[in-house]
């Protein structure tokens, strides 16, 4: 089950542009704490235009948005989906997405693992996914705050900034 428009020739840098077009977007693992960084990020989303779908099935809402269990129970469906779970809880994630239809999937990391894990990435390529395998969306928006331009920075001197 190939897609052209999904194609393994995009670079990352156009792999990550791509996601960050998508309007409607899943945010899987979105946190019950306010304080959480998932819920930053989430807030920074809505901001910035996005119609962001939290997914977490131990809550009904997260940021006065009605919060589903899984990513097939959404409707209208999404374009796309952030995943912020823990590693060991991905595979099925991407599985769900998979199910659902979605063809875009970023694996956020912004230390250690996030929710990266092998058994997703190798899922995502043989399901021909297109995957962000890593990396905080944060450093990718416009005039995004400093600590989140220095990470790029440092990413782009140490030649790890996806292009």
């Amino acid at each position: 089950m190939s897609n052209p428009a999904l194609s393994a020739v995009m670079t990352i840098g156009e792999v990550i542009d791509d996601f960050l077009a998508q309007k409607r977007i899943a945010v899987v693992g979105v946190s019950r704490n306010p304080a959480d960084f998932s819920r930053s990020l989430f807030r920074e989303l809505h901001q910035r235009g996005y119609d962001l779908v939290p997914v977490n099935p131990e809550v009904s809402y997260i940021e006065d948005e009605l919060c589903f269990a899984r990513v097939q129970d959404i409707q209208p469906p999404v374009e796309a989906a952030l995943i912020m779970t823990p590693p060991q809880a991905t595979e099925k994630v991407v599985r769900d997405c998979a199910a659902a239809g979605i063809k875009r999937v970023w694996l956020h990391r912004g230390a250690g693992q996030g929710a990266v894990s092998q058994e997703a990435l190798d899922f995502c390529r043989e399901r021909d996914l297109q995957i962000v395998p890593g990396y905080c969306p944060f450093m990718f928006l416009p005039d995004t705050g400093f600590i989140h331009r220095a990470h790029g920075l440092v990413l782009k001197l140490i030649g790890a900034y996806p292009r």
